[in-house]
Order: structure tokens, then sequence, then C-alpha cells
């Protein structure tokens, strides 16, 4: 059992670090990633500011020098040719007008002196067409606008972006004022597209540096506050171990190290006060155990007394008084009483020393059981369904103590018949013992248990001491078992002990394999609660 238990401690408590360390790597991983989105998005964000701004200077400065340009050899080439130029003459005005420092293709149109509309191409026959105009554009161009006040001219420049299988292309048309050709040009922006393009990488090379920065720098802030945190959670665990001297390093005035030194406090007081707390517990343990030691020599010197007195009651020749005889077996019964509680408060203390050792033997649990009940005249009042030949290697002696506790207390409080049932369960030997009384009040369970716990606070004088159904368990505990209490569907109250059928180990465990001089003396009886 306490192989088990220690087993399962250890896996709760390498869990518990388990999780611990998950929540650790949790933090800092929520640290990178806010680190690393704060960057992204700030990266981002200036990347796209600095690549829209970019993209606006190179396109417009690259376009107001097309535009300015194309204005230029519209008003000096085509603005020089006649009003119904000949096919010829708009071929020669739009080579040359291609010629400029810009290198735009050129499309002028016109209608000769028959009314026919000839085009005048800087390419030649494949070279640009009115067809790679846009219809919107060429309507805008050729639209004569009302002379006003604000608009001077019935004709103006106007101009698009459109893109050509992929690439980029300015266009843009307009008319000579006062009769002539109608000129349109297009300009290939693919060097700018190109120039675009590697400032995109540039800034997004620039973005993923940024993110790798912000997440080394993410890694090496969560390495300095989680350091200090993850060591402030290795001292809280080993705190809560019990290992009240634990103390953390203090360094530095920040936030973390007020922590640090708020946690050595509280560890210095806790530790201050375990230690007065178990001076003061020390201190009543030996007070009960000197008490209960320097009791036991007047005690039987008194039980000697009282013996006698007690064969002078149960003798046949009626020599004592009458009327003193009711006080003599006052005295008597209270002598019991008190002898019973001076050996169980020296038991007590003996478990709450750590010095309760056992004395394991093979034992028939059906003979013990019924030693028990036959040693304290209890067979006319007990019921027993119990299997014979079923062995355990125990302490007779605890066996005895647990077994008169659990019987006595329900004979006392539930009435007989009290049944007493064995079957084995896995590798234990369960006991359980059951009255046919009112059972135990709801409130009362919790506490069944408790030392000098009385469940009828009107009976402060009842027989029982209140220490044998704690004494029981902690007989149980040494063995590695348990005892419960609970009521029956049926009526009454249930008693079920829990012991395994071999408690070698706990003793290897303890270095436990001489004999219990201190106990072996000692049998409590059948004190109830």
């Amino acid at each position: 059992m306490t192989d088990t238990q220690g087993g399962l401690r250890g896996w709760s408590a390498g869990r518990r670090g388990s999780l611990s360390r998950l929540r650790f790597t949790s933090l800092r991983l929520r640290l990178v990633l806010v680190f690393g989105l704060v960057a992204l998005t700030a990266a981002v964000s200036a990347s796209g500011i600095a690549y829209w701004l970019n993209r606006e200077a190179v396109l417009t400065r690259a376009q107001d020098a097309v535009l300015r340009d194309f204005r230029q050899e519209m008003q000096n080439r085509a603005g020089a040719l006649p009003e119904h130029p000949t096919q010829d003459q708009l071929q020669r005005a739009a080579s040359q007008m291609a010629a400029s420092s810009q290198r735009f293709s050129v499309l002028l149109v016109a209608q000769d002196a028959d009314g026919k509309t000839v085009y005048g191409n800087s390419g030649g026959i494949n070279g640009f067409a009115l067809e790679d105009v846009p219809k919107t554009l060429r309507a805008a161009v050729t639209r004569r606008q009302e002379v006003s006040d604000t608009n001077k001219e019935p004709y103006h420049l106007y101009w698009q972006r459109v893109t050509e299988d992929g690439t980029p292309y300015l266009v843009a048309g307009t008319r000579v004022i006062g009769g002539g050709p109608t000129g349109y040009m297009a300009k290939s922006l693919e060097p700018e597209a190109k120039d675009l393009n590697s400032l995109a990488w540039s800034l997004g090379i620039a973005t993923g540096l940024a993110l790798i920065g912000a997440a080394l720098l993410a890694q090496a802030a969560a390495t300095t506050v989680l350091k200090p945190v993850h060591r402030l959670g290795v001292a809280a665990r080993r705190l809560g171990e019990g290992k009240l001297d634990t103390r953390l390093q203090v360094s530095g005035t920040d936030e973390l190290a007020d922590l640090s030194r708020t946690f050595n406090n509280a560890a210095e007081a806790l530790e201050q006060r375990v230690a007065e707390m178990a001076a003061r517990d020390d201190a009543s343990r030996r007070f009960v155990a000197d008490m209960s030691h320097e009791l036991r020599t007047p005690l039987t010197a008194i039980t000697a007394v009282t013996e006698v007195l007690e064969e002078e009651l149960e003798a046949e020749t009626g020599s004592m008084d009458p009327m003193i005889e009711p006080a003599v077996r006052l005295v008597v019964s209270e002598t019991r009483r008190l002898n019973d509680l001076v050996e169980n408060l020296m038991e007590v203390t003996r478990f709450d020393a750590g010095t309760a050792r056992l004395v394991l033997d093979d034992v028939d649990v059906a003979d013990q059981i019924t030693a028990c009940i036959d040693a304290r005249a209890w067979l006319d009042a007990v019921e027993l369904d119990v299997e014979r030949g079923l062995h355990a290697r125990l302490d007779p002696r605890r066996l005895d103590v647990i077994l008169a506790n659990l019987i006595g207390n329900a004979l006392k409080h539930g009435g007989s018949p009290v049944r007493v049932s064995v079957r084995q369960a896995d590798d234990s030997v369960v006991i359980q013992v059951r009255d046919h009384g009112p059972g135990i009040p709801e409130d009362v369970l919790p506490h069944v248990f408790d030392r000098f716990y009385k469940a009828s606070a009107s009976r402060p004088r009842s027989e029982g001491s209140g220490l044998g159904l704690s004494i029981a368990l902690e007989n149980a505990h040494i063995h590695g078992g348990e005892i419960t209490a609970a009521n029956s569907p049926e009526g009454g109250a249930v008693f079920t002990l829990r012991l395994p059928r071999d408690a070698s180990e706990l003793t290897e465990e303890n270095g436990e394999g001489g004999r219990d001089t201190k106990t072996d003396q000692h049998r409590p009886g059948e004190e109830g609660s």
C-alpha cells in the first residue's frame, strides 16, 4: 500500500513538474508570438507604406517626364503639320516624335484633303495601332470641351495605365488645338516595374530579418523573465514538499526581485511558525507520555486494591456493607476505565512519535477473529461469516486491537446481533463489521475516527474515551490499510477494514525487524468511540 501511494505521489509530482514546464514553455511561446506579431505588424506596415510611397514617386516621375515630352512633341511636330496632312507626312512626324528622349511609340490620326482617315505609326505596319488605345481614352481625347473661364482649351491631354501581356504601359492622347491630327502615345513601364519588384523583394527580406530579430529578442527577453519565474516555481514546489529552508537568491531591484524577497520572507516566517508548532507539539506529546507513565505507578496500586474489593463483592459471604457496595462498584468501574484511558493515551503518543512498530506473524484470519470474540465473551452477540484457511502476514496483536474496537463499538452503539464478514480482494483482506442499530448521523460520519470525538455532546461521560476508533485507524494505517465508515442501505452502520495480506514490505522499508517491546505489553481492549 505504501509503495503504491509513494509511486502515485512520485507520478503526481513528476506530472506536476511536466505540466509546470509545459506552462513555462507555453508562456515563452506566447511571448515570442507577441513579439513576432508586433514586429511583423510594424515591419509590414512600414514596408507597405515605403513601397506605396516609392511606387507613386517612381511612377509619377516617369509618367510626368513622358507626358511632358509627348505634349512638347505634339506642339512642335504635330502642330507644324497642315490641317489635312497626307499619310507620309503623318508617318514622318510620328517617327520624329518617337525619336525623343523618352522613346515612346506614337500614333497620329488625321483626315486628308479627300476626307479620308489616314494614320501615321512610328513602328510601321505592326507598330502601335488605334485598337491598342482603350475606348474610354479615345472618347475622352476626341470629345470637345466647352470653353469657359475655368476651361480655356477645347481639348486636353488624357492618360491611362494599362497592362498588356503582363507588361505595364502608359497610354496617353491629345488633339492639336485649332485643327490638326490626334496623337496617341504608348510607353512601356517595365523598367519601373522591375525597380518596384526589386524594392518589394528588398522590403520583404527586411521584414523577414526584422521578424527573425524580433523572435531572437523575444527569446532573450523570455529567458530573462522566465528564468526567475522558473526558479520561483521550483522553490515553491520544494517548500510544498516540506523543505522549509528553501530560499531564493535575490539580485536586482525590479519586480521579480521584490517577488523573490517576498517569497523568502514568507518562507522564513513559515519555517519559524512550523518550528514553533512542532516544538509545542513535541512538548504536548512528551507531556502526555510522561503523564501517562507517571499515572501507571499509582494506577497499578489502585488497580490491585480495586481487584481485592471486586473479589469481596463477588464473594458469597456477603461481608461487605450493602451501603457502600454501590460506591465500591463505581470505584472499580472508574478505575478500570481510567486504566484503559491511560493505556490508550500511551498508545496514541507512540503513534504520534512514530515509535509504533509491527511485529508480523502468519495469521489465520478466521481464528484471529474467533479468538478476539471469545476472549471478550461476545460469541452470543456476533454472527461470523468467515472462510477458513484465509491467511495473512500481519501483526496479530494490532489486528486484535482493531477488531476489538470495531466489534465493541458496534455492540455498544448499534446493539446485537453484529455481523462480521471476511472476504479476499486481490492482495487484500476485507473485513466488514455491521450492526443493526440506527446507523451513524450524516454529520457525524466525517468525524467518527477523530480523537475524543463523541456524537452526543449531552453524554460527555460515556463509557468510551473517544480514542478507540482513532487507535484502530492508526493500527490499520501502520499495516498500510484503511478503515471506512458508512451506513448500510438496509439499516445500521458498516465499518470496512482493508488490510494487505502481506505487510512485510512495510517493515523492510522502515527497517523494522525486532520485536516491539513497548507495544507488546499493552492491549487497549474494546474501547469504543
